[in-house]
């Protein structure tokens, strides 16, 4: 028996995104005030993307928790709509986008943190705004995958999604620059044309690879439960 049930996670993680949301929307910082906002930003995007899926996530347990019981068949095929949902948005956006997040920052916040986080940000953002933005997301997510099986797309659709995705935000990304004629990332203004493309293609390349990660670690969790489970059925021999 699970110390705390998944339900009871699930709303506490939803509500400390709505938490984070809040505070960060809160601070006055210039970036905030220029074309795009906030959501030029992938770190807020995938905020958004975390505080939408666990919100559907609590919406799914209430309905099954109210539909327990009732024989409606009407009832019972939304609840499958919306855990179809759920599972889609965990395969292809919560997990994949939220692992990338998490990596990328870190990854190249210890090589040179003015190239995606300059110093002056500290003035503006405080150190549990920045790991709630940049570091929880990742046990969060990997606690929905190991209390809650996830039916994943097909490989090819599942794959497809990501990748329109990874080059819709590219593609948002470089009309921002048009249009200010500034990157929305330091990094992006040390980098020629043609080393651009090669990190925009390495970036959807990663973030297809965080999905296929996702598969199959959801598969192997939940095929080594399933494994568990049927261990114990087994009548033991005299």
């Amino acid at each position: 028996m699970a110390l705390v049930p998944c339900q009871v996670l699930r709303a506490a993680i939803l509500l400390s995104y709505c938490s984070i949301l809040c505070n960060y929307k809160a601070i006055d910082m210039p970036a905030h005030q220029t074309y795009g906002g906030s959501w030029k930003f992938l770190t807020f995007i995938d905020l958004v993307i975390q505080a939408v899926f666990f919100g559907i996530c609590v919406l799914t347990d209430l309905s099954s928790l109210l539909t327990r019981g009732n024989d409606s068949q009407e009832q019972e095929r939304q609840l499958k709509k919306l855990i179809s949902l759920r599972d889609w948005m965990m395969a292809v956006l919560a997990f994949p986008v939220g692992v990338f997040v998490v990596t990328m920052f870190w990854s190249i916040y210890i090589y040179d943190r003015e190239l995606v986080y300059p110093k002056l940000l500290d003035n503006f953002i405080p150190a549990w705004l920045n790991h709630g933005m940049h570091t929880t997301v990742l046990p969060f997510v990997l606690i929905e995958m190991r209390t809650t099986h996830h039916q994943y797309p097909s490989r090819s659709c599942g794959l497809a999604a990501v990748c329109t995705f990874a080059v819709g935000y590219i593609l948002w990304v470089c009309w921002i620059h048009h249009v200010t004629g500034v990157w929305v990332y330091p990094l992006l203004e040390h980098l020629s044309p043609g080393v651009k493309i090669i990190f925009f293609a390495a970036v959807t390349v990663i973030i297809n690879v965080f999905y296929l990660v996702g598969e199959v670690l959801n598969n192997y969790i939940w095929d080594t439960q399933k494994c568990i489970e049927e261990g114990k059925e087994k009548p033991k021999l005299e």
